[in-house]
């Protein structure tokens, strides 16, 4: 599903134009994603936790030169399903 079509259906769904659903997603986007680079989780009950995680310095290998690389340590937004998503799921 693309961003538009979510929109279209949430739309409808909601009985809403879809200027108004589209102002209304890209908002909560850039909530999730403020909250998400200051460190905080975004819980969202049944759906999931949108959170922060890190990744370890680890050796790579350059694919143009074979040299090896050392690969900091980097934050990595993460995204973990909640029971009734998964439960829909399966």
């Amino acid at each position: 599903m693309t961003k538009q079509h979510l929109i279209e259906t949430l739309a409808a769904e909601t009985n809403t134009t879809k200027r108004q659903t589209e102002k209304t997603l890209v908002a909560l986007v850039a909530i999730i994603e403020r909250t998400v680079a200051k460190g905080e989780k975004v819980s969202i009950t049944g759906f999931g936790t949108f959170d922060l995680g890190k990744r370890a310095a680890r050796r790579g290998v350059n694919p143009q030169t074979g040299a090896e690389i050392q690969i900091p340590e980097m934050a990595m937004p993460r995204f973990r399903a909640g029971k009734r998503l998964k439960e829909s799921i399966r």
